[in-house]
């Protein structure tokens, strides 16, 4: 009997752990923390459109005391809070991906961003592509997204 429930949760923890984030089932929830991460001074999403970026990258090239072109090269779709694995990929909506590259979940800001934007908070070292990865990251992530 007691192996039977240790085994029934592990079953359950392995369940809740592959659980999708809040933020790509709510699409007002999901709006939100983009929001914020566009709007917050230490984040900076973005550029809005990618195909007219604005002044984006030469603000975030003088934030970072690098060159633009070092900045356009330090993108979401390379970050290592961004999730493109195949168990997120499951989470997201539908088709995902455009001629700029592919949605998937930031794990620092909990929202879908896209591979082709970037925001001040980048770190060297991704995407996530492998499912053990990506659940470590959730389970570190302590979310507080309020449904």
């Amino acid at each position: 009997m007691k192996l039977i429930l240790e085994n029934f949760r592990k079953f359950i923890k392995e369940a809740v752990d592959l659980v999708c984030p809040p933020a790509t089932q709510d699409l007002e929830l999901n709006t939100r923390n983009r929001d914020s991460a566009i709007q917050a001074e230490h984040i900076q999403y973005g550029p809005l459109n990618v195909d007219e970026p604005g002044d984006y990258w030469k603000n975030i090239a003088e934030y970072w005391n690098t060159t633009e072109e070092a900045a356009q090269n330090s993108l979401c779709g390379n970050c290592v809070a961004f999730d493109i694995s195949p168990r997120m990929k499951e989470c997201m909506p539908g088709e995902t991906s455009d001629k700029d590259g592919e949605l998937g979940y930031c794990w620092m800001h909990h929202f879908k961003c896209h591979s082709a934007r970037a925001c001040r908070t980048w770190a060297k070292g991704g995407p996530i592509t492998d499912d053990s990865v990506s659940v470590d990251w959730q389970e570190r992530s302590n979310i507080e997204e309020k449904e």
